[in-house]
């Protein structure tokens, strides 16, 4: 569609990121518009549909220890994204393909497109379709599969030529096709989750409530900062959920207790907590989220806060951003 040439200014939707509102919008109206009347300008305009041009928030769900909820917690908020009318692509970055078998997808094995066929031809420079092999679930989000491939693929990226940016290079031709890409990281802070975070905007961390999870927080939150400071210093931590929360016990209750007192001055702990359930432990083998196996269970209500939290967030984020950028 093309514009007037007083006010060239491609109007994006809802669903548009305020990423591609800031690179497309901004430069031609902060000439003519002081930053009140913009703010009131671009909030009145943001349902009108001219050009729609998507970029997705890419988040890693990462915590290096295993058995607190990443895959759960990356299936049950990208369904619940998709059900908020979000476009979501999920990436099992996991060798042992457990993001991929939760979603019912058992033979992992004989699957023939996965991340690792998709980090290799981007390593070799190899012409391919990035869509190819993606799988489409009936909850409507699609899936970069992952199997043992992975692994050995992970032992090529160390002599790789920018070997940490590998998985970054492969979402780049396709985050304009979605809202919000979920990955899934492996329970080790390896070759894959560093080539996660790097590729990532933002990181959620689950964090199950006892003391030795949380104690490992530390060596975490050690290693974002070395990405952030050598391959990606525009990420940041969006948050922890706390998982598997049983607040019956005194543990439970203190362990959330002791990780609001430690991180939670420069670290945004969750309101919503994932309390712990049998329904959310047999859903893992029915290749469905907890939305669709047990709706009306209190692990689905959980995600459901949880998926309106990171929502609400990540709109506040949008508001300051678009002020940040006018005051400048």
């Amino acid at each position: 569609m093309k514009h007037s040439s007083f006010f060239v200014f491609p109007f994006v939707s809802r669903e548009t990121p305020t990423s591609v509102f800031r690179k497309n919008c901004h430069a031609p109206l902060k000439k003519v518009l002081n930053p009140i009347t913009f703010v009131v300008y671009y909030f009145y305009y943001r349902n009108t549909k001219c050009e729609e041009i998507i970029v997705a928030k890419i988040v890693a769900i990462v915590n290096q220890k295993g058995g607190v909820g990443k895959t759960t917690t990356a299936v049950n908020l990208g369904v619940g994204l998709a059900m908020q009318d979000k476009k979501v692509l999920l990436v099992d970055a996991d060798p042992q393909g457990d993001l991929t078998t939760c979603l019912g997808w058992q033979d992992t094995d004989s699957l023939t497109h996965t991340l690792a066929n998709k980090l290799l031809a981007v390593m070799r420079e190899e012409q391919q379709d990035p869509l190819v092999g993606m799988l489409n679930h009936k909850e409507k989000v699609d899936l970069v599969p992952s199997n043992l491939e992975l692994a050995s693929t992970e032992m090529s990226l160390v002599t790789a030529m920018n070997r940490e940016c590998i998985m970054k290079s492969y979402l780049d031709q396709v985050k304009d096709k979605y809202d919000y890409i979920l990955i899934d990281c492996m329970p080790s802070l390896g070759m894959i989750t560093l080539n996660a975070l790097t590729a990532a905007d933002s990181v959620i961390i689950p964090v199950q409530a006892q003391y030795l999870p949380a104690k490992g927080m530390t060596q975490l939150l050690a290693t974002i900062a070395k990405v952030k400071k050598h391959t990606n210093p525009n990420l940041h931590i969006d948050g922890v959920l706390l998982t598997l929360v049983d607040g019956r016990t005194n543990l439970a209750k203190s362990t959330v207790e002791t990780l609001r007192n430690h991180f939670g001055s420069y670290i945004k702990i969750y309101k919503t907590s994932i309390p712990i359930a049998v329904k959310a432990a047999e859903v893992s083998s029915k290749g469905k989220s907890i939305y669709a196996y047990e709706p009306n269970s209190i692990v689905s209500k959980a995600y459901a806060d949880f998926t309106k939290e990171v929502l609400a967030d990540d709109r506040k984020k949008e508001r300051l951003h678009v002020t940040h950028e006018y005051a400048r």
